[in-house]
């Protein structure tokens, strides 16, 4: 029973992560300038910062249950987030010839994704 709990919440947790990423990409698409995938961006480093937290407030101190765990982590944040979206958006800016842009966008994302998620980390445990 608790393992139909944990694929459930996993399910849960994925269909909302998904509607939130699709709204934070349309609504990146409309107030910001078109030509750089700046929704993934946002998502990524967003979900990067949040992922930190969740590692400390639910991993390390253990505030809520597995099912819980899994809902936030693997299904809320693992659908929010979106490394194959990120591959996609480089890929199309190489295909373009904007080998420039191309190479700004994945090492922002790189490197941003891995500052949130250290700054969501340090932020909560000394919180």
């Amino acid at each position: 029973m608790a393992l139909f709990g944990e694929w459930a919440a996993v399910a849960a947790g994925g269909a909302l992560g998904a509607l939130m990423r699709h709204g934070a990409t349309m609504a990146a698409a409309q107030w910001l300038p078109r030509g750089f995938p700046w929704g993934t961006l946002i998502v990524n480093v967003l979900g990067s910062l949040l992922m930190g937290i969740a590692f400390v407030l639910l991993v390390e101190r253990g505030l809520l249950a597995p099912a819980w765990r899994a809902f936030f982590t693997v299904g809320l944040l693992g659908a929010f987030t979106t490394f194959s979206a990120f591959s996609l958006d480089a890929l199309a800016l190489f295909g373009t010839g904007a080998t420039a842009r191309a190479v700004l966008y994945v090492l922002t994302s790189v490197i941003t994704c891995l500052a949130a998620a250290l700054a969501g980390i340090m932020l909560t445990r000394n919180f």
